[in-house]
């Protein structure tokens, strides 16, 4: 029987802590804590815990197995509705979507407002998105935000500012209740976006608070900024559509479709959901792709990759279809490039084509550094982070930490980090690349999706042989090529024999392979970095804390003389309006309001996001120095 507790509606939850006196608020999170120890799962499907000798929660959720009504929560105490029992019990129970979700593939990065590249000296002008001086031809106008829509961005904006200011030592469930009241209020005003953010935050402070192995601070504090960034920006005013967002792909008639496969990739997503996605290319460089994501959790994106494809009556699997194609008659396609399956689409098989000679063979033609830098100044076809794959013919050079180091096949071509697509243990993408890194000067084709976080970092999600190299990949015919790292599990016998590996470099010897240079460890923007993350994590006084600790000068110097001025200035801002202690007409202290402090936040994140975003492409076009290439084991 399972023991993982129903999904709760953010609403639901919401509602249950704003009833609550605050009294009992202040009891809320001991309530809640361990509660789901002594959850006990009925024959029904529905939970019970209980609370001593008088109360007992019930959850009973709906046909989709969600708690989606304040009726499916019920308590026998005396206070019931409005009692501590059941909002504990609501609480310790995990958010659900607000909508039918379709997650990106397996560790694809959240998609992210877009920055600056500048920042000023006036928060709310480092925040806002820059505009272009250049001439263009007028656009369409964009029907301005509706009232509601302005008031559920402000709401929204205040209730970040306060968890932000709480941090997640204070950020407990009265906190995380009002950002889901706000981020209900957001999806009625047709705000999806700035909901979505909003979730993403909860769910990070809820890892956080809970100490989950798969929570990073980082990653929250990239939450924060999306949320604030949207909420901040809307509540202006700005009638941007990227960020409105939508709450469901929309579809529109492609007509009749030749498309190849390219490769296919598990999909895991936080909150439960697993399967596949099938990357596929068409003749005139064009991808689309076909996803069949579902409750399922791990189990279910194992599976998925032999699942059949539900397109227009095709016969193929996704194993097939991977190594296959299809032409396609009365194709729907979204604006990202998924392939919709409609009552009136048909399918036929189509033979695979190889990637040398397919339309494939461009991805693998251009230079590694022109396709990030592409993806960086989103001018790539197709920039959206589900298809943004790029391909290039590698040297491997060996393990190095957690990661493989491989140097791309071109001259003066910079040393590459590969990181498994998903670390997940029972996934075959980690146990691929160790094998790989045992056969150092193997020639490698890969495919991947680059990490815009990490210097010179690509997580492939295919590898195929190099035409033309003897110390090359030997994969069986069937395979057409290419081995998919989240399905194919790579064997010896896919790899040339070791007696007929090259001869190492000159210069090259035995020994520990070297590191790669990481202009993002090296520089000082780590001292801002973690200025933000201490705030995250410890609210305004842990800021406030640690700037009364140094003086500027020793903390931010560093900054200012490797001339990054406008970063040592942010900086010393936030840790200034932190500290800001105003006081009342009778010289009391008086809690300051959260909004400059979150502004001064947020003008520091976007900027440091679009400095790391420029070393990270400098990184990708950054030649090894000579003599410098580290050792082949």
């Amino acid at each position: 029987m399972s023991t993982e507790l129903p999904p709760v509606a953010p609403e639901v939850l919401a509602e249950a802590v704003e009833n609550l006196t605050a009294r009992l608020r202040k009891k809320l999170d001991d309530a809640t804590a361990g509660c789901a120890d002594g959850a006990v799962h009925d024959a029904d499907g529905s939970v019970t815990f209980r609370f001593g000798e008088d109360a007992l929660v019930t959850l009973r959720p709906g046909p989709a197995g969600t708690v989606t009504e304040a009726g499916q929560a019920t308590c026998t105490c005396l206070l019931a509705p409005r009692c501590l029992h059941r909002a504990a019990a609501l609480g310790a129970a995990p958010l659900a979507d607000a909508a039918p979700p379709e997650p990106e593939p397996a560790l694809a990065p959240e998609p992210t407002a877009a920055v600056p590249t500048e920042a000023g000296s006036e928060a709310r002008a480092a925040a806002a998105p820059a505009v272009s001086a250049d001439p263009a031809e007028p656009a369409e106008p964009v029907p301005a935000l509706t009232a509601a829509q302005l008031g559920a961005a402000a709401a929204l904006w205040h209730a970040a500012a306060e968890a932000l200011a709480a941090g997640v030592t204070a950020g407990g469930a009265v906190v995380q209740a009002e950002l889901l009241r706000a981020a209900h209020t957001a999806r009625l005003a047709g705000l999806p976006r700035a909901e979505a953010a909003a979730l993403r935050v909860v769910r990070g402070l809820r890892a956080a608070r809970e100490r989950r192995t798969a929570h990073r601070l980082g990653d929250l504090t990239g939450s924060f900024r999306e949320l604030l960034h949207t909420a901040g920006v809307l509540a202006s005013g700005a009638t941007d559509p990227a960020l409105t967002g939508t709450s469901r792909r929309a579809y529109t008639a492609g007509g009749s479709l030749q498309v190849h496969g390219l490769c296919r990739e598990p999909v895991l997503s936080a909150t439960g959901y697993g399967g596949v996605v099938t990357h596929l290319l068409a003749p005139d460089g064009s991808r689309y792709s076909i996803s069949d994501v579902r409750p399922g959790g791990l189990a279910r994106a194992r599976g998925a990759g032999r699942a059949s494809v539900a397109l227009g009556g095709a016969t193929l699997d996704h194993a097939g279809l991977a190594r296959g194609g299809l032409r396609i008659v009365g194709a729907t396609v979204s604006a990202e490039g998924r392939l919709g399956a409609g009552r009136g689409v048909k399918a036929t098989p189509l033979p695979g084509a190889a990637w040398a000679d397919g339309p494939a063979a461009p991805l693998f033609a251009r230079p590694a550094a022109e396709a990030v830098a592409a993806l960086l100044a989103g001018t790539a076809d197709a920039a959206d982070a589900e298809t943004a794959l790029i391909g290039c013919d590698v040297v491997v050079v060996g393990a190095a930490g957690d990661h493989l180091l491989v140097h791309e096949a071109r001259p003066d071509a910079p040393l590459l980090r590969l990181l498994p697509a998903h670390p997940h243990p029972e996934l075959p993408h980690t146990e691929n690349l160790r094998r790989i890194a045992s056969y150092p000067g193997l020639h490698l084709r890969v495919l991947g999706r680059p990490d815009l976080d990490r210097a010179a970092t690509l997580r492939p999600v295919a590898v195929g042989p190099v035409a033309g190299e003897a110390y090359t990949l030997r994969l069986p015919e069937e395979w057409l090529g290419r081995a998919d790292l989240g399905y194919d599990r790579l064997q010896g016998s896919h790899f040339p024999p070791p007696d007929t590996a090259p001869e190492p470099a000159a210069g090259a010897g035995p020994g520990p392979v070297a590191e790669a240079p990481d202009p993002l460890a090296d520089s000082p923007l780590w001292r801002v970095r973690r200025l933000l993350e201490t705030g995250v994590a410890g609210g305004r006084r842990a800021v406030a804390e640690a700037a009364r600790g140094t003086a500027p000068q020793t903390a931010y110097g560093p900054l200012r003389r490797a001339g990054l001025t406008a970063a040592a200035d942010l900086a010393a801002a936030l840790a200034a309006e932190a500290d800001r202690r105003p006081r009342d007409a009778f010289g009391r202290l008086a809690d300051p309001s959260p909004d400059g402090y979150a502004w001064a936040w947020l003008a520091a994140a976007t900027h440091l996001a679009a400095a790391e975003r420029s070393l990270v492409a400098a990184s990708w076009t950054a030649a090894t120095p000579s003599g410098a290439t580290p050792a082949a084991r």
